[in-house]
């Protein structure tokens, strides 16, 4: 039988649904987005032009959520790397947006460079619990042009292999992706079959919806982009200091913004994605190590299940800098609870500082904690051959089951999770081998899949065709074309 954890009752998923819907009908949301106001007047909302505010009746908030298709596949540029949503499956996507890492060489803290994206890109393209891609750094310096915006979005596929999950500051880049999207993966149909790049959109904390993401997200409208909305309430400051309520919060932003896209365009594909967060009480700022993060990511997993729909949850976050003894107590119970709750995704991996710093040493134990995690979810098989009862009988009181054969074979069948990361053997083994720490072997390992690790390349012909769009891009904003 697998392993679940719950933290909302039936009654409490229940009341959660019902006091949002009186919330968007009564208080409604500020949606900054002009485009976005008039979506919503023709589909039924209740817009107030002076204040930006859209409030929903019922009826919408139900059709909209009658219109989200429950099934659908994240698609990969890697043969067989498909993701089906709500199949039972759970991928990682590592966190993304540092501002720093820290330096795999010399152990300091520093800015980012585009050499860090580039490694911690082809990092996760080779770790295979990492099915979905997000940017972990910032690339150095900002995309604001059109070449810019080109040549990040051709780097993420030629170092990238499965789903792309991203999001687009500006309407004009939205033909940009779109004809990225047909060079590598082909025509319209195919791009709106696949699904290979999904959209982040994050509805402000509390109650807006914003403007440039969303009509960037708009201008895709046509090409079944999936939506993963993630508001990031905090609560105690952008929401209010209760867990169920911020719970409350976060699923009237995820709704509203379905309204939204649902009228924009029906029976797009939607994931329910909330970052529900807690402010720390002595700062202000954001705790990423506080274990409610991970009791409303689970929170989270129930609401998206309640409306059936799929899920993209978080976990594994910590306030520490550095790796060690508080990142690593942090992240492991971070990451557990959501994973027992069993997301469709789950974003965490690699990030420290509150998810401001980059460490691919962390990295790498974060998905060893993953693995762990799965397999406590995985629970405790009741198959009749696993009983063994018989083995008991025979060997009888006194005796040893090492030679068994159902001992090799629980072995070989996945009775054990056997790692092979941190120390698992007597201490004279570790000794010998120099008393390596578990950063010395995270960092072995990242340095050997950076070195071994080649992305899946492009066709020549796709490659042509992304410089000929990068050339026309600099072109059209007066830039040179970079090497």
């Amino acid at each position: 039988m697998q392993t679940y954890i719950q933290a909302l009752s039936e009654e409490e998923r229940h009341r959660v649904h019902e006091d949002s819907l009186k919330i968007l009908a009564e208080t409604g949301v500020r949606m900054e987005t002009p485009r976005g106001r008039k979506i919503m007047h023709e589909a039924g909302a209740q817009v107030d032009e002076n204040n930006n505010l859209v409030r929903f009746p019922r009826g919408l908030v139900e059709q909209a959520l009658h219109l989200t298709p429950k099934n659908f596949i994240l698609g990969a540029r890697r043969p067989d790397w498909d993701l089906e949503m709500n199949s039972g499956e759970c991928s990682l996507v590592a966190d993304g947006e540092a501002l720093s890492v820290i330096d795999r060489h010399t152990g300091e803290r520093r800015n980012v460079t585009f050499q860090d994206w580039l490694e911690a890109t082809r990092l996760i393209d080779a770790l295979d619990e990492l099915g979905v891609f997000w940017s972990m750094v910032r690339r150095g310096k900002p995309d604001r042009s059109a070449g810019d915006m080109v040549r990040y979005l051709c780097d993420i596929f030629r170092n990238f292999s499965k789903h792309v999950q991203d999001s687009l500051g500006e309407t004009w880049a939205a033909p940009w992706l779109t004809e990225i999207l047909q060079v590598i993966f082909g025509d319209k149909d195919t791009v709106r079959k696949r699904h290979p790049f999904s959209y982040l959109l994050c509805p402000q904390s509390p109650l807006i919806i914003d403007e440039y993401y969303t009509e960037a997200y708009l201008e895709l409208l046509g090409w079944d982009i999936p939506v993963a909305i993630m508001p990031m309430p905090l609560m105690g400051g952008t929401s209010p200091g209760s867990l169920i309520s911020t719970v409350v919060q976060g699923n009237c932003e995820v709704l509203a913004t379905l309204c939204l896209v649902q009228a924009a365009e029906p029976g797009a594909p939607v994931i329910y994605a909330p970052v529900l967060a807690t402010m720390n009480p002595r700062t202000g700022q954001y705790s990423g190590g506080a274990i409610e993060l991970g009791l409303m990511s689970v929170a989270a997993i129930q609401m998206a299940r309640y409306y059936g729909l799929p899920v993209e949850a978080s976990g594994g976050g910590t306030d520490q800098f550095i790796p060690g003894i508080q990142a690593a107590y942090e992240r492991a119970m971070n990451a557990l609870l959501p994973t027992l709750a069993w997301p469709d995704i789950l974003v965490g991996p690699g990030l420290l500082g509150g998810s401001m710093i980059l460490s691919l040493e962390q990295l790498v134990i974060d998905v060893e904690m993953f693995r762990m995690s799965v397999r406590a979810h995985e629970g405790i098989n009741g198959y009749e051959e696993r009983w063994l009862t018989d083995v008991i009988r025979e060997a009888g009181p006194g005796s040893s089951f090492i030679g068994e054969r159902s001992t090799l074979e629980g072995i070989r069948g996945g009775e054990w999770y056997i790692s092979d990361l941190g120390v698992h053997e007597p201490i004279g083994y570790w000794e010998q081998a120099g008393m390596p720490s578990l950063l010395d072997q995270a960092k072995e390992r990242v340095d050997e899949i950076l070195a071994t690790h080649k992305p899946l390349p492009l066709d020549e012909h796709v490659e042509k065709e992304l410089l000929r769009i990068e050339a026309k891009a600099r072109e059209s904003s007066g830039e040179k074309t970079l090497a």
